[in-house]
């Protein structure tokens, strides 16, 4: 398999910029909640409100959804959800924070995760990179950075928190 560095830890810090910039612009901090995508949108979410309460001064909410359950495109066994949204969504506005979207089959499924826990005002979207190929008729509200990539080719972020060593997106062919 062929790989690539095709974002560097500039180039994910200022995805991240952007991604916090349009945030901002779009929503008000003080109805606002982030729920990141188990893995590395839950640690792109921290990394937003951390950010977002240096801006603004408020301290919204980070929770984390697990969408495996809610999948349809994956048949592995679950030992337990590792959802945990420790705040009421009824009512509030929830921006979901993924580190890559494609197929739009991830947010698909944290749609559905998020309706079982609760009624949310609005459902928006946050990716630090959109590489294309939607299946389903689903579009993400904050863009990082878009990347165009063929069909076989894959993007993974790499985050300190997560990974160890440098932000980084790395591109992989089959």
């Amino acid at each position: 398999m062929n790989t690539a560095q095709i974002m560097g830890e500039d180039e994910v810090k200022e995805a991240e910029d952007k991604l916090l910039e349009q945030i901002l612009e779009g929503e008000n901090p003080e109805d606002l909640v982030l729920v990141g995508i188990i893995t590395r949108g839950v640690t792109l979410a921290k990394r937003l409100k951390n950010r977002i309460k240096k801006e603004s001064g408020n301290n919204v909410g980070v929770g984390s959804l697990d969408t495996r359950p809610y999948r349809d495109d994956v048949t592995e066994d679950l030992e337990e959800d590792l959802t945990d949204i420790p705040f009421d969504i009824n009512g509030r506005n929830v921006v979901l924070v993924d580190d890559v979207m494609s197929t739009g089959r991830t947010i698909r499924a944290a749609m559905d995760a998020l309706t079982q826990v609760g009624r949310p005002k609005s459902i928006k979207t946050a990716v630090l990179v959109d590489r294309g190929h939607r299946e389903l008729p689903i579009t993400a509200d904050y863009v990082g950075s878009v990347v165009l990539t063929s069909v076989k080719e894959k993007i993974k972020i790499k985050l300190r928190e997560v990974d160890g060593g440098r932000d980084r997106a790395i591109i992989s062919a089959e």
